[in-house]
């Protein structure tokens, strides 16, 4: 059951009743305020820093602690101008689900604030926790329940039953994945207690692509030849979601010599070793035999990646089949000017004499990988 004072503000009964008698005057930053004065008042300042409260309808504005659901359901569809959850995400059963069903809740440009507890924070707590026990049992065991279990195939079948899908585990990168995969823009986020607090707008519907799968083996959309979206496989060196984050990290972090991203913090430690040794991309010789890559030509890429590229190289690439290895490897470009230049190059060699090019760049290639030690990070 709810209460509804101060204009129509929405909280849970059970977490804290403003006086039938208050005057409906009462503006949103008041009842934000007291709601989380009493255990966390920083919380609120946080919000108040990123948003100016005072320019919410308050009759359109809406107050939880919940993971249910149907609390978010009981709202009316393009209505609320703010919904504050103060529950963290990590004990939602479904976390996707919960996220579209705000989304359809705010109007476009609607904000969100939420907060999760990450990987670092959740290793802190269990060692404060459990400080009497080993932290290599502790740490361990949370490790193979939480996150092993959801990347094998068997035993991600177990995961539901003894976890009820609580106290689920949450990097960094898979929630701001996820809030962009559900149709939000970061504002801002910040740490308080332990608990990282984020505040974001609505600017899109949520994604209709699939939900990517948290085993090792994963598909990527890549745009392939005449404009065609094909599904590349790779071993993940990723964060799950990072791939909904690529227009996130293009705004934010600069781009390094060979066109990849600078300082990516997507990639997790086991990704870089990966990386390192070409082991994430064997899984790409599947799509060799399907026919959707051929083994000499250009770098499939992202739909975001290749609106980076100016029109001419655009059009241009969407003449020939994307291949395993690039013409990078030859020309080793450092910028992105450069890199459309080694393509372009690449592309008029190859649609003039195809088989005599190819064997030319696989020369080039493979001097340039087995005595240069030539590598793409």
């Amino acid at each position: 059951m709810y209460y509804t004072f101060a204009g129509k503000i929405k909280f849970p009964s059970h977490l804290y009743k403003i006086k039938k008698t208050e005057s409906d005057s009462s503006s949103f930053d008041i009842c934000l305020r007291k709601l989380v004065i009493k255990n966390n008042p920083d919380v609120s300042d946080f919000i108040n820093k990123t948003v100016d409260t005072q320019t919410f309808n308050p009759y359109n504005v809406s107050i939880f602690i919940t993971n249910n659901l149907t609390d978010i359901d009981n709202l009316q569809d393009n209505k609320s101008e703010f919904i504050v959850n103060l529950r963290n995400v990590n004990n939602t059963k479904r976390i996707n689900p919960f996220l579209r069903a705000i989304n359809k809740k705010l109007i476009m440009g609607g904000v969100y604030a939420g907060s999760f507890e990450n990987l670092r924070e959740r290793s802190r707590r269990l060692r404060k926790k459990y400080k009497y026990i080993p932290n290599i049992i502790v740490l361990t065991g949370d490790f193979f329940i939480f996150r092993v279990f959801t990347k094998l195939p068997i035993l991600r079948k177990l995961y539901p039953l003894i976890t009820r899908e609580r106290n689920r585990v949450i990097s960094f990168t898979e929630m701001l994945g996820r809030l962009s995969y559900c149709g939000f823009e970061m504002l801002n986020m910040t740490e308080i207690n332990n608990t990282l607090h984020f505040v974001v707008k609505k600017t899109n519907l949520p994604s209709q692509n699939p939900e990517p799968n948290y085993g090792m083996v994963f598909k990527m959309s890549r745009i392939g030849k005449n404009g065609k979206r094909i599904y590349v496989y790779k071993l993940r060196t990723m964060h799950i979601y990072s791939e909904y984050l690529q227009k996130f990290v293009y705004e934010n972090f600069s781009l390094k010599e060979g066109g990849k991203f600078n300082d990516d913090f997507r990639v997790t430690e086991y990704g870089r070793i990966l990386r390192k040794l070409w082991i994430d991309e064997l899984p790409m010789f599947v799509n060799f035999f399907k026919g959707e890559l051929k083994f000499i030509g250009v770098r499939p890429l992202s739909e975001h990646y290749l609106s980076l590229y100016d029109q001419e190289t655009r059009d241009k690439r969407l003449k020939v089949k994307p291949g395993l290895f690039p013409p990078f490897y030859a020309d080793m470009p450092k910028t992105i000017d450069e890199i459309q230049q080694s393509e372009n190059k690449y592309i008029d060699s190859y649609l003039a004499h195809p088989i005599k090019t190819d064997l030319i760049y696989f020369y080039k290639i493979v001097k340039n990988i087995v005595f240069k030690k030539a590598r793409s990070n």
